[in-house]
């Protein structure tokens, strides 16, 4: 084989060496990367599992507080007293009694006379007694009771 035959082979072996080495170093590059971004991952998510649940929950004590302090609130000014307990919160889309709520807002007490919902799409539970006012919603597992998560939301409980 003629010399520059032979060094014309070297090269194309000596390139094709470097381009295997450079994908290598590549490839290397890439799985450190990629181990790097699992242990980040993996000291971020502890912390970051159960704030879904908390923020739902945290929302679901700033609806309540806002019914009482908005809609209960302008039904008791304007009626003197609050809906009875088998009235519900429905008595602030239409007026349970004509007779006894003369002065109810002709077009009741919440936008679009639609009840909220709590996080996870439940009626609020609204209870009465005798003028003190509950607002209840039984969380994400929505039934009554529960814990940690699943635990019944109480407005008199809410911060």
């Amino acid at each position: 084989m003629p010399a520059h035959k032979v060094g014309v082979l070297c090269g194309q072996v000596l390139t094709k060496v470097i381009l295997y080495a450079k994908k290598s170093v590549f490839t290397y590059r890439l799985m450190i990367v990629i181990v790097i971004l699992g242990l980040l991952a993996a000291m971020v998510m502890p912390s970051l599992t159960g704030k879904g649940e908390e923020a739902k929950r945290n929302l679901v004590c700033v609806q309540m507080k806002s019914i009482y302090n908005g809609s209960l609130d302008m039904f008791k000014i304007n009626n003197s007293v609050y809906p009875t307990t088998s009235e519900g919160l429905e008595a602030l889309v239409s007026n349970p009694d004509s007779d006894r709520y003369s002065n109810y807002s002709s077009s009741g007490y919440f936008k679009d006379s639609k009840l909220p919902k709590d996080s996870w799409g439940n009626d609020f539970i609204y209870i009465n007694d005798d003028g003190k006012v509950e607002l209840i919603s039984l969380g994400a597992d929505k039934k009554e009771g529960g814990k940690n998560e699943a635990l019944d939301i109480k407005m008199s409980e809410c911060k």
